[in-house]
């Protein structure tokens, strides 16, 4: 008997207020200057474009955007660390950018770290360039670290 196996996709769906818990820890495996529960709380209240990517029903990924005048600006994005490398990334860049593309948004931005060269490859492959360059923006343990710019035209 051959078994023909479904590849594994997220589901998206609207976050809730009900999932923070489960996107803070999320959060704070993947980022070792993580969200706090506050900034996804105003993010929820400020009424910005949540989604949350489950697999099997589970909380593995999330992304959170502010949309407003023709423009979208990516606030957090992220795949959990025991999803990552296999693909999940791109589907949740990929439903964002539709997500923007469906509010009739003319330009997309985001801030990444030059260090997470993973994520700048990705956000290039999908149509991002880089257009700045924001000094010591992120903390750091040395400090700050620089910011990419990125920007995507609709």
């Amino acid at each position: 008997m051959n078994a023909i196996l479904k590849p594994l996709s997220f589901h998206f769906r609207p976050m809730l207020a009900s999932d923070v818990e489960d996107v803070i820890r999320i959060e704070r495996a993947a980022y070792p200057y993580p969200w706090t529960i506050g900034n996804f709380k105003d993010s929820l209240d400020s009424g910005y474009s949540s989604w949350i990517a489950e697999i099997n029903g589970i909380p593995a990924g999330y992304w959170i955007m502010m949309l407003a005048a023709g423009e979208g600006h990516v606030l957090n994005c992220c795949v959990a660390p025991d999803w990552q490398g296999r693909g999940f990334g791109r589907q949740l860049v990929e439903h964002l950018i539709d997500t923007a593309r469906s509010h009739r948004t003319e330009c997309l931005f985001l801030e990444v770290r030059p260090s997470n060269t993973a994520a700048v490859f990705l956000y290039q492959r999908l149509g991002f360039e880089t257009i700045a360059l924001r000094r010591n923006y992120y903390p750091a343990d040395q400090g700050a670290e620089d910011a990419l710019v990125m920007r995507m035209l609709f």
